[in-house]
């Protein structure tokens, strides 16, 4: 999968860029099946909401599930990241599910993951980014993710260590800062059907709301980094921040359901 020129035009002026039902339904279905499993697992990867005990997000499940491990592999995920970073020598900082889960998925406030990524795990520079695939739709109603255009350009702004609002400790943007670039560059939540995927910058300023609706907002993230441009710190867990910089070799593109295939199926 390569970005064309004016994809990579659009990437440079807004910081993301939102590419519909890149993966089938049926590529889709292989790893949705496996999603009830992982978030009722009692494991210390598994993040859960205050209060409601919800899960709030899932780390580090390609070294411990099949499906997923085929994912952080996948060409139609590493091969644009590799061309927006420049580099085919890249390795997973980050891999996560973030749930959202119906009624009870809490707010990520305004912050750049390149605030944290720098702040606690002392990466060099902002040549890592995120790509993001739905496992459900993202709609108006289930804590779409936000994000305000152009607002990578400024670098990496002056962030709080946010450590109570939500049961994950994020380096957050104050409200000044946020109305301020929402003034100039405006709010866009990139909405659409699973299997759709987003890409964005390390320093795009974003954050998502709490999920009122019935419906679950399942979205997997691969933070990938350049690696020559490995982490120098390791405070925290490296089943959040991952200390091995080797290379990743792409799977085979039609991996998932070659997976699919290769299980039995279910009685009729």
């Amino acid at each position: 999968m390569k970005l064309d020129d004016a994809q990579l035009r659009q990437y440079a002026r807004d910081g993301y860029l939102f590419l519909p039902s890149v993966f089938s339904p049926e590529e889709v279905r292989v790893l949705t099946d496996e999603v009830p499993g992982l978030f009722a697992s009692d494991r210390p990867e598994i993040v859960r909401e205050k209060g409601s005990g919800a899960p709030r997000s899932a780390f580090f499940v390609q070294t411990w599930n099949e499906a997923f491990s085929l994912l952080a592999r996948h060409p139609r995920l590493i091969s644009p990241v590799a061309q927006l970073l420049g580099s085919d020598r890249l390795y997973m900082h980050q891999f996560k599910i973030n749930a959202k889960a119906a009624f009870d998925g809490a707010v990520w406030q305004w912050h750049q993951d390149y605030a944290t990524w720098h702040n606690d795990d002392e990466m060099p520079e902002p040549k890592a980014m995120n790509i993001a695939l739905f496992l459900a739709e993202v709609n108006e109603f289930n804590g779409p993710l936000m994000f305000i255009p152009g607002s990578h350009v400024g670098g990496r702004l002056t962030a709080g260590h946010d450590v109570t609002t939500t049961s994950y400790p994020l380096w957050t943007i104050d409200h000044e800062t946020i109305a301020k670039l929402v003034e100039r560059g405006g709010i866009v939540a990139p909405k659409g059907p699973a299997g759709s995927m987003l890409m964005f910058h390390g320093n795009l300023v974003h954050a998502s709301g709490s999920n009122l609706s019935p419906w679950s907002r399942w979205v997997v993230y691969l933070s990938l980094n350049r690696s020559d441009n490995a982490i120098r710190r390791h405070k925290r867990a490296n089943w959040i921040a991952h200390r091995d910089p080797t290379p990743i070799e792409a799977a085979p593109d039609d991996c998932l359901m070659a997976l699919a295939q290769s299980r039995p199926r279910a009685a009729e």
